[in-house]
């Protein structure tokens, strides 16, 4: 079983629970999504990968014409469309599957969104290069996710035990420690030029930027 296929397994494991899971931060997240809005446009056609169980998606559907949130866990979009059909959002819809597996049609979106995703992808090179195809010319790339590198070295030293010895019994997913200048240059790299950068947390040490890159 590659990488990829363990995860969503593990993701799939865990959804209810994840579900039932308050949002750590609600002022962060309440501003992330102010920052968001101010970038869509009612007529936009956005695609977020990475969407989990819908929160995100339930909240910015209603201020786009479309939208479509992709998961790699079948199990995490089971639970976006009872979400999306309990608060009557009708323009949204969930799939499953990742950016890169080519599902989804070129030049189509008007935004990709993927919010504290990029730190469970190994390799991120792919899924960049598939977002900048999605995106119509001018199109944006919004993202915001930890960059476990920037934390203080000590709890980098911790979470990389941690997580590593958790990882070989399938108790946790795939986890990439890079920087957020790293993780600038890889958006860079891809085609992308940076309009928009942030760190909109309201805890002391936030290391998850809010990007966001036009499409070349």
């Amino acid at each position: 079983m590659d990488a990829a296929a363990r995860d969503a397994r593990f993701w799939d494991g865990v959804s209810r629970k994840y579900a039932a899971r308050p949002v750590a931060d609600v002022a962060g997240y309440e501003r992330t999504l102010e920052r968001t809005r101010a970038h869509l446009k009612p007529s936009d056609v956005v695609l977020e990968f990475g969407s989990g169980t819908g929160t995100t998606a339930v909240k910015l559907a209603p201020s786009v014409a479309r939208y479509v949130a992709t998961d790699i866990a079948p199990a995490m979009t089971e639970i976006g469309r009872d979400k999306a059909a309990a608060a009557n959002i009708g323009n949204v819809t969930f799939e499953a599957g990742r950016p890169q597996d080519g599902r989804w049609n070129d030049g189509e979106y008007d935004a990709v969104i993927g919010f504290n995703v990029l730190h469970l992808i190994a390799d991120r090179k792919p899924v960049f290069a598939a977002v900048h195809r999605m995106l119509k010319p001018g199109g944006l790339f919004i993202s915001k996710t930890p960059c476990l590198s920037d934390m203080s070295p000590l709890l980098g030293v911790m979470v990389r035990m941690v997580v590593g010895g958790m990882r070989l019994t399938g108790k946790a997913p795939s986890l990439a420690f890079f920087s957020a200048k790293q993780l600038e240059s890889e958006i860079e790299a891809a085609g992308f030029k940076i309009v928009e950068r942030a760190l909109l947390g309201s805890k002391r040490g936030d290391v998850r930027p809010f990007l966001v890159a036009k499409r070349a």
